[in-house]
This record gives structure tokens, C-alpha cells and sequence, in this order.
């Protein structure tokens, strides 16, 4: 008749905050009665279905074209990035009467476990009736939850899910649903969709004037200042990307994997945040932080990538071990997240360029690599899969740099089967074409609007 509560306490003693993660035995049942439970379903179901569905994200053209597919649509990204608007999208596409809408980020499910799912179903049917669709919110943080969602897809149910870590989230899909679901990333606010949230008007590209370009650079200073999260851009008097930012250290990466040594976590992460687009060494993170083992090390920055708060790339070899091996560059999730968390002694154009551009491109690969070159230069990104190099300089208007920037892509050149390469940066030029190769000179602003 006894009941076991494993506790574990995190404190953070700089800041004075205590975090829990309470591992209880099967105890959610025990905690509602069945109208309790119907209360907070119809709660969240209402709540969800009033809730602000803002501008149409791109992403919401993967959900439709998947709506047809037996598999489940399981949407990943960073805490607060819109994914449950997302899925509200296109919940308005459905209808009111189509789905049932679970989030398990509310705090009365704690202690909810897979074997709950029963009675959770049995709620939903008794309130709603028969229906064919699950949305669920933040499903990561049930246990075994891809155990009832396989069971459920096997009775023909189709589940659309999202989730905050990524490595969680693939490692359960890959055991439980290999090959049935469908993958969509969503991320902070394209440059496109910034524009759009900030009802700037978007200009013909084919027909720019001088006024054009001029507001479009200040449109791009301001997306690189501020970043494409939608809530902090809605309410810039709040602080709340310094609230994201804790969230996620705290509750997303010490709590879930029980890290100790939150000290050490924060002062990783800090510095990360602070030198984004720079190459990092996991034996010189050791030694310039004092932080543990290279393992230690490894290990964080791979909880940090899992929490999406940044991204690394490997240099382009083609020898695997010293791809894995070498100096990996650090890219932030969001150019406003990394400058309000980050220091800077002053603002660094170049750095958030660079940082925009990787991101524009992840959106739409995982292929993609920087290049040391013959002669030591360093080229920003090199994608295998369009043999496309391309490098970005916040201006290059001074012929020295200019002449640094050619003279990179050229010597990439010698070690790539390539004929062309991508300068990106404050505003067009005319192609610079060196021994056949041609270097096409592009404004970084019209440039993310091209894609999209």
C-alpha cells in the first residue's frame, strides 16, 4: 500500500532556483476523477482551437501533403517556435469536429504514463464522440509515449505531434515507428515570414528601386538584430527570450538528462551563444572553460543541439573520422535569441549574416559543411549535393576584402569539382570570373527571399 517517489533536485546556486523531476510510480489516475480529467481536455480543446493562428508558416504545406499518408506527422523545433500554432493551422483546415487535441506540457499530466492512454481515450470519446485524428502537444514528455501511438496508428488513427528534442524524439520513432511517420522541422520565422509577422510589404525582386533596397537592408538589420521567434518579436517590452533561453538550459537539458554540474551546462552554453559561426574544439572547450572530460564536453553540446539551441557543422573531408575529429563550427537557432543571451561588446553584422544564411539553408538540407582550404582559407558553406560554395561578408566594398573573399572560393576550387561559387553580403555586383570559375555577388536580403 506504499507509494515510491524517486525525486531528483537540481539547484542552480548563482541564481537561487531549484528545479524537480519527479519520477513517480503510476500515479496520474490516482490524482483526477474521470470529470476532472474531460474538464481539462475540453479546457485545452477550447483553448487551442481560440488561439491566435498568426501568419501561415510554410511548413503548413508539409502538414496538408501528408494529411493523406497513413503515417504520423511528428514536428520538431525549439520551445516556443510555433508549433502548436502551427498545428492550429491546420487544425482550421480539418475542422472543429475532426480531431482531439491532447498537450501534455500542462502540469496536470504529470505522472501521466503510456499505460494511461486507455483512459485518456475513453475521456475523449465520452466528450467527443468517435474521431480519426490525434493532435498532440509536447509528447515528449511522457514516457513511452511512441508505445500508444504505434498501438493507436494501428487501429488507423492518425497522429499529428510535436516535440522539443530532437535526438528524443528520432530515437523513439526509430524504434517504434521506423518508416511511419513523416519528419517536419520547424524553425524561428524565415526572413520572408518576418517580413510577412511584421506586415512589411514584400518587394518584386525583378524590380527593385533604390528605396527598395535601402528598406529592405533595414528590414534584414532588424531580423538579424531581433531573430524570428514569434512571441518575443509580439511583445519586445517582455524579456522573454532570456526566459526561453532558461527554459531550455533548466527544464529541456539539466532536468531531462540529470546534469549535476548545472554550472558547468550554463557556462558552455554562454559561451556558444556568444561566438556563434566560430570553430570550437572539444579539447580547447575543456581547457579555455575548465569543464570536465572532452566527454562531458561532447556530451553537453549535444544535449544543447537536442534542446535546438544550436547547430554544428563539420568541415567537408572525405574521410569520415576526420570530419568527426576536426574544429566544428557553432551556429545559434536564432540571431536575436544568441544576441540577447550571448556578450558582445558591440554588435557583430557579419557574425548574424552568416548565422542567417546557415539557417536559411538548413531549412532545407542536412548536408551542409564548411572548407578548410590547400591554402588555409576557410570557406563558409559548401553543400555536396548542388556542389554550391558559398561565402558570406558583411560588406565588400573594400578591395581587400573583396580580393580575400575570391581568393577563398578560388582555392576551394582546386580541391572541389566545381565551376562557380556564392558571395553573399550587403548589396549586389557584378560576377568577378577568375580562370573559368565564376563568383556570382549577391545581396544576403534578396537572397532568403529568393527560396521562398
Amino acid at each position: 500500500g506504499t507509494k515510491r517517489v524517486n525525486q531528483i533536485v537540481f539547484i542552480d546556486s548563482e541564481n537561487y532556483l531549484m528545479y524537480y523531476f519527479n519520477m513517480n510510480e503510476n500515479n496520474w489516475k490516482s490524482k483526477f476523477s474521470k470529470d476532472q480529467v474531460k474538464a481539462m481536455l475540453l479546457e485545452q480543446a477550447q483553448t487551442f482551437w481560440q488561439r491566435d493562428t498568426g501568419i501561415e508558416r510554410l511548413q503548413l504545406a508539409e502538414l496538408e501533403r501528408a494529411a493523406s499518408l497513413p503515417h504520423a506527422v511528428v514536428i520538431s523545433g525549439l520551445r516556443r517556435v510555433g508549433k502548436s500554432t502551427l498545428l492550429a493551422q491546420f487544425a482550421h483546415r480539418l475542422g472543429v469536429e475532426k480531431f482531439y487535441y491532447v498537450n501534455f506540457e500542462d502540469d496536470r499530466f504529470l505522472g501521466f504514463q503510456a499505460e494511461d492512454a486507455n483512459d485518456l481515450y475513453q475521456a475523449l470519446l465520452e466528450l467527443f464522440g468517435e474521431r480519426e485524428i490525434f493532435i498532440i502537444d509536447e509528447v515528449q514528455n511522457i514516457s513511452g509515449w511512441e508505445h500508444f501511438v504505434r498501438r493507436f496508428m494501428d487501429q488507423g488513427i492518425k497522429f499529428y505531434i510535436t516535440g522539443s528534442n530532437a535526438s528524443l524524439l528520432s530515437r523513439e520513432l526509430g524504434t517504434r515507428l521506423t518508416g511511419r511517420y513523416v519528419p517536419v522541422e520547424l524553425f524561428p520565422f524565415s526572413f520572408a515570414e518576418f517580413l510577412r509577422f511584421r506586415e512589411y510589404p514584400i518587394p518584386n525582386l525583378a524590380r527593385l528601386t533604390t528605396i527598395d533596397k535601402a528598406r529592405l537592408q533595414q528590414a534584414l538589420d532588424e531580423y538579424l538584430r531581433l531573430g524570428g521567434i514569434p512571441e518575443p518579436l509580439k511583445y519586445p517590452e517582455l524579456q522573454l527570450l532570456r526566459t526561453l533561453y532558461d527554459d531550455i538550459l533548466y527544464r529541456d537539458i539539466a532536468t531531462r538528462y540529470r546534469i549535476e554540474e548545472v554550472r558547468a551546462l550554463k557556462e558552455l552554453a554562454f559561451y556558444l551563444m556568444s561566438n556563434p559561426t566560430n570553430q570550437v574544439s572539444f579539447n580547447k572547450l575543456k581547457e579555455q572553460l575548465q569543464l570536465g572530460s572532452v566527454n562531458t564536453i561532447k556530451n553537453y553540446i549535444e544535449y544543447l543541439e537536442n534542446g535546438w539551441l544550436i547547430f554544428t557543422m563539420n568541415v567537408y573531408d572525405y574521410s569520415v573520422r576526420r570530419q568527426q575529429i576536426a574544429a566544428k563550427k557553432v551556429y545559434s537557432i536564432d540571431t536575436g535569441l544568441a544576441n540577447a543571451v550571448g556578450f558582445n561588446f558591440s554588435a557583430n553584422t557579419g557574425k548574424s549574416m552568416e548565422n542567417a544564411a546557415f539557417l536559411a539553408l538548413r531549412r532545407k538540407t542536412h548536408e551542409i559543411y564548411y572548407v578548410t582550404t590547400p591554402g588555409g582559407y576557410e570557406v563558409d558553406f559548401y553543400l555536396p549535393s548542388s556542389h554550391q560554395l558559398i561565402q558570406v561578408a558583411q560588406s565588400i566594398d573594400q578591395t581587400a576584402t573583396r580580393e580575400r573573399e575570391i581568393r577563398a572560393l578560388l582555392d576551394a576550387k582546386r580541391s572541389l569539382d566545381i565551376s562557380s561559387g556564392l558571395i553573399l553580403t550587403d548589396s549586389n555586383a557584378n560576377s568577378a570570373i577568375e580562370n573559368g570559375f565564376t563568383i556570382t555577388i549577391r545581396s544576403l536580403a534578396e537572397w532568403l527571399l529568393e527560396g521562398e
